[in-house]
């Protein structure tokens, strides 16, 4: 049978970091499907994934097709780093990755005896982008006394210069171990982040001085009157947003700790700062309550909450069928840098698996400074 072709339409992305020489980007989105084909397609993506022995992990931030998808054929929607976890434990000899490139690359990373698929790999993200290699690497051999920290929104080979990859979910946990055992940090490559790590812990932090697209959009200004409109509602912010947003959240936390929050707290109503493809499982997990997306603009603008990542738009469903059907799409990651990039990615895993039993950390967290 043909492989299902999905029309594009590209886009330019307006984009530059000033920490880098990146001034340019754009993303394809796929055409929406029709109701025929979209079931057709589904049909066929979950037919494709038994003959295959595969299974299907999506970020929070993609279409809720694929997020349902996903969780309708055994797989998983999480983040990046529970998504290449679950791959890597699973028995599933092949993962489709529906997400961004860098976790494309992680899922390779942690998994490097499997085949990894992703629906484009021209789908990338603006922190990865924002901190190239080269770049970064003299950044590092300007700071050699700071331990290295990155992001895991970061390429396989930055991955490899670092002491310790985490996550939002964690970073706080192990930058506060590092401060705590006297070290310095460098930091890559959110601001936003790292500005707020280094506020809540008070470490010695240099910063990479990247950002995303998305989230460096929210106006706190926006987001007062929305407030304002709506006092009853409890404000949910990614610390990947400007400080002036954070400071104006009831909590604040990754894409789990927002969803938990919502889950949690006593209120029905909700302002979500974070990328809009959230809303879908935050409205599915909490049927009864509203939401409502945090303003990126003003009331004159086109668009007055255009949180969505373009490059996240980029996974559709023809393109997950293509890539199983016919293996375009494989992630590449050179064996002796992957090598490399699993070792500050298991720093962290078995700092995050002693604090979740409640083991004892500190001796976790050695400088053995990046090769």
């Amino acid at each position: 049978m043909q492989a299902l072709e999905s029309p594009l339409q590209r886009i330019d992305v307006e984009y530059e970091q000033p920490a880098c020489s990146t001034r340019h980007a754009w993303a394809r989105v796929p055409v929406e499907p029709g109701p025929a084909e979209r079931a057709a397609l589904k049909e066929k993506i979950a037919r494709l994934l038994k003959e295959k022995n595969a299974v299907m992990v999506s970020h929070y931030y993609v279409h809720p097709d694929l997020q349902d998808l996903a969780e309708a054929t055994g797989g998983l929607v999480s983040d990046s780093l529970e998504m290449a976890r679950f791959g890597r434990d699973h028995s599933a000899q092949t993962l489709l990755v529906s997400g961004v490139r860098f976790m494309g690359e992680t899922s390779k990373i942690l998994s490097p005896h499997k085949r990894v698929l992703m629906p484009d790999l021209d789908a990338t993200c603006s922190l990865d982008l924002g901190c190239p290699i080269e770049e970064f690497a003299a950044f590092c051999d300007a700071h050699p006394d700071r331990t290295v920290v990155v992001y895991a929104n970061t390429s396989a080979a930055v991955k490899a210069r670092a002491d310790w990859v985490v996550t939002s979910s964690c970073a706080l946990d192990i930058v506060r171990a590092l401060k705590d055992a006297g070290q310095k940090i460098l930091w890559a490559p959110d601001k936003h982040l790292g500005g707020y790590i280094q506020r809540e812990t008070g470490a010695d932090m240099v910063l990479w001085q990247g950002s995303c697209i998305v989230h460096d959009e929210f106006k706190a200004f926006e987001l007062q009157a929305l407030m304002a409109e709506h006092p009853q509602a409890a404000v949910l912010v990614h610390p990947e947003s400007p400080a002036d947003v954070v400071a104006l959240a009831h909590a604040v936390g990754s894409t789990s700790a927002i969803l938990k929050a919502a889950q949690t707290m006593d209120t029905n109503t909700f302002i979500v700062a974070t990328d809009k493809g959230m809303l879908h499982k935050l409205r599915t997990l909490n049927p009864g309550k509203t939401f409502f997306e945090a303003p990126t603009a003003g009331n004159s603008a086109t668009c007055k909450s255009c949180a969505h990542c373009p490059w996240m738009a980029m996974n559709g469903l023809a393109d997950v069928a293509r890539a199983l059907e016919t293996g375009v799409g494989e992630v590449q990651v050179d064996k002796a840098l992957g090598q490399r990039a699993c070792l500050p990615i298991d720093r962290m895993l078995t700092f995050t698996a002693a604090l979740k039993t409640g083991q004892p950390t500190a001796g976790l967290v050695p400088h053995l400074g990046a090769v």
